[in-house]
């Protein structure tokens, strides 16, 4: 009882649903009383405070300390004495969970009423609400803030089922979150867990270096290259890879050709689908330099005449895989043969469109996918599932595609396209061990603004906000990844169970996270600004009660780390006009490697 006694701290005055209005006593004799040699600080916002009922201990975090949080019923009568006003202490509290035993839980059973009494939460009392995970599914990231003795866990299953964002300005250390979260994993070594990462600026080949495999557009190993088979690409992504705009006519009479030409390379790469089930989006491979040639000849071809039946003579012979057309006897001069096709479409701009894009070497990672690439008759050497095998079967935990090699203009396209070759093939593979039921995914996407533009309709959009409606019943789980989390789409946002806040000093930003978290925390979110580098306000599904948490530092720093220029000024760069003919030639072949 003694010990009750000078934990105990003032009554309850006034309930309100979750919200709690405490009355502080008059008689505390310090806001930093100590107990058993601990300094301890009365009433600090994001603290905790215990509620004693019978065996259970109901415990709530601390929302608003002042005159605030003064009942409204008792607001009127106390503002008219201002002394009396001045002397008076009060607390608001939000009930978090319960306490049974040495078991605590999220949510409550009970509820207590007025005057019974608030306490403290003493070292001992945070060890229970800290504490209680399993080391089985659960991995240590950092401490607790308030006390660095308290290890900060995240349950691994809710944080990858029921998804997870991660918000911050820049500098705010959402990067080093990242890696210690994906280390903290890797280091659980599982024998089958599949992370995979979607890097746009290559941010985390080195900080994850010993726990990954990176896959990326500038590699020299055929292994590690980022080949995207531009076959895999749905029909309208397809389209927008290349300049012009196409009438509906002519977008339905290309679309066509193309299945005519997927139907005979079903044949001759003696793939098992019914020929009925073929689509233009239909992940079937086929020779695009040869659709190229047959769509370009027919616009070009001349007759000798009137009714367009006798072919005039060639004057070059072309070649498809040189993307080389074949040039026709010129047409004549008013009505002297030869003549024009004059059922021709008028592709010709958009054909020129093609052949400069087949031919952009900046593009051979979606034109000329290495063995993924078909021949002319649409033979392919490798197919989808070793491309599926180097992305997620790798022993490594970590698979890092790095998009920083791919052109700006396509780069939500292509991104987006990953998203749904892998989730559409996880989504009909959920029956295989290799399936998402089975094993599951975790999808990372760094700057995950990029895809998710509020009200953009883009591939990559629908296909993130589908993984996040949909995804937990088929075991792929988002980490989202970003600093304007204003930009986001608000449902995908909403989906997610888990929240990691950085310090965030944009208002605007801040307003998309209270939307987003529970509404008795909101006023939590008002802490944001004044947190410290790495140091972040995790709350949802993966964490037992909302925390202020500390996380570690990695060693590795990722490339996104401020550089400091204090220490970089100091070093003599040695030839520095040799140093700027790199950075042409690096520049020019748009290869940043050294």
């Amino acid at each position: 009882m003694s010990k009750n006694r000078i934990t105990e701290i003032g009554e309850i005055d006034s309930i309100s649903g979750n919200n709690i209005s405490v009355k502080l006593f008059d008689n505390i004799k310090s806001n930093m009383p100590i107990i058993d040699g601990i300094v301890y600080r009365v009433g600090q916002v994001g603290s905790f405070v215990r509620i004693p009922l019978g065996y259970a201990n109901l415990f709530g975090i601390v929302t608003q300390i002042g005159s605030a949080a003064i009942p409204e019923s008792l607001r009127d009568a106390v503002a008219k004495d201002y002394d009396y006003l001045k002397n008076t202490r009060w607390i608001n509290i939000v009930l978090a969970g319960e306490q049974v035993g040495r078991k605590f839980e999220r949510g409550v059973t009970q509820y207590p009423t007025t005057g019974d009494s608030v306490h403290l939460v003493t070292i001992n009392d945070l060890d229970i609400i800290y504490g209680g995970y399993e080391d089985s599914n659960s991995i240590k990231v950092g401490n607790i803030s308030v006390s660095e003795t308290l290890d900060a866990k995240i349950d691994l299953d809710k944080l990858i089922s029921r998804h997870c964002a991660i918000v911050g300005s820049t500098g705010s250390g959402k990067s080093n979150s990242v890696s210690v979260l994906l280390q903290a994993i890797a280091n659980r070594k599982f024998p089958s867990s599949r992370i995979l990462v979607i890097d746009p600026h290559g941010e985390y080949n080195d900080a994850l270096s010993k726990y990954s495999k990176v896959i990326e557009v500038n590699s020299n190993e055929d292994e590690n290259k980022l080949q995207i088979p531009f076959w895999a690409l749905p029909f309208n992504e397809l389209m927008k890879v290349f300049s012009g705009n196409l009438s509906d006519q002519n977008k339905e009479y290309i679309r066509e050709k193309l299945v005519e030409a997927k139907i005979k390379s079903v044949k001759e790469n003696g793939i098992d689908v019914r020929k009925e089930s073929i689509t233009a989006d239909s992940p079937i491979p086929f020779s695009i330099k040869n659709l190229w040639f047959n769509l370009i000849d027919f616009e070009k071809q001349t007759f000798n005449d009137a009714g367009r039946t006798v072919l005039s003579n060639l004057v070059v012979v072309g070649n498809a895989d040189d993307l080389t057309s074949n040039e026709y006897t010129p047409a004549g001069i008013g009505n002297s043969p030869p003549f024009l096709n004059n059922k021709a479409k008028g592709l010709l701009s958009f054909l020129d469109s093609v052949r400069n894009k087949l031919n952009d070497s900046s593009y051979s990672f979606l034109f000329s996918p290495g063995k993924l690439t078909p021949n002319l008759k649409g033979k392919i050497e490798e197919d989808l599932d070793d491309m599926f095998y180097k992305w997620l079967g790798d022993e490594a935990p970590i698979t890092i595609l790095d998009l920083s090699g791919i052109p700006s203009e396509v780069m939500s396209s292509i991104s987006g396209t990953l998203l749904k070759i892998i989730y559409d093939g996880l989504f009909w593979g959920v029956n295989t061990k290799v399936g998402g039921k089975n094993q599951p995914l975790m999808i990372v996407l760094e700057e995950a603004h990029s895809y998710l533009k509020a009200g953009e309709h883009s591939i990559s959009s629908r296909t993130v906000q589908m993984i996040a409606k949909e995804g937990r019943k088929y075991g792929v789980g988002l980490l989202l990844v970003t600093q304007r989390p204003s930009e986001l789409d608000e449902t995908v946002l909403s989906q997610c169970g888990t929240m990691v806040a950085l310090r965030m000093n944009n208002s605007k930003d801040r307003s998309h996270i209270r939307s987003a978290v529970q509404d008795e925390l909101q006023s939590m979110v008002d802490l944001l600004p004044s947190l410290r580098t790495g140091e972040a306000l995790v709350s949802g599904e993966a964490v037992k009660i909302p925390s202020r948490v500390k996380f570690f530092k990695i060693s590795n720093a990722p490339k996104s780390s401020d550089p400091k220029p204090s220490e970089r000024w100091l070093k003599k760069i040695e030839n520095p006009k040799d140093e700027y003919k790199i950075l042409l030639k690096s520049w020019r072949n748009k290869n940043y490697k050294e």
